[in-house]
C-alpha cells in the first residue's frame, strides 16, 4: 500500500520535478505534467506511451487502469495507491518522469 505522501515524496525526488495545482489535482512535471495526484488522494495518473499502459494494465490490472477516455486513449493510466506496493510505484513514477524528459516544452 502506498499514500499520497509516496507519491509526492517520490515524484520530487526525480531530477526537475516541480509539484504545481492542476485544475482539482496535484501535478508533477519536468518539462510536461508525467503525473497527478486526485484530489481524494486515493489514485494517481501516469503519462506511458500506449505499448507501456497495455502492458502495466495486462501485468498488473488491480493497480493499472487506462484513463476511461480520450485521455486513456493517449496513455494516461490510474494507478490505485491502496495496491500498489513502494517498489511499483517507483517504478512508474521512475517510467512517466523520463517521458517528460524527452518531451520538448510547447
Amino acid at each position: 500500500m502506498t499514500t499520497a505522501a509516496d507519491v509526492r515524496r517520490l515524484a520530487l525526488w526525480l531530477e526537475g520535478t516541480l509539484e504545481q495545482q492542476h485544475m482539482d489535482r496535484r501535478a508533477f512535471r519536468v518539462t510536461r505534467i508525467f503525473a497527478t495526484l486526485a484530489a481524494d488522494e486515493r489514485t494517481a495518473n501516469l503519462k506511458f506511451t500506449l505499448e507501456e499502459q497495455e502492458f502495466k494494465c495486462l501485468l498488473a490490472p488491480e493497480i493499472f487502469r487506462p484513463l476511461a477516455n480520450g485521455w486513456g486513449r493517449q496513455g494516461w493510466t490510474q494507478l490505485d495507491l491502496a495496491q500498489a506496493s513502494p517498489g511499483d510505484l517507483a517504478a512508474a513514477l521512475k517510467l512517466a518522469h523520463s517521458h517528460s524528459l524527452k518531451t520538448p516544452k510547447r
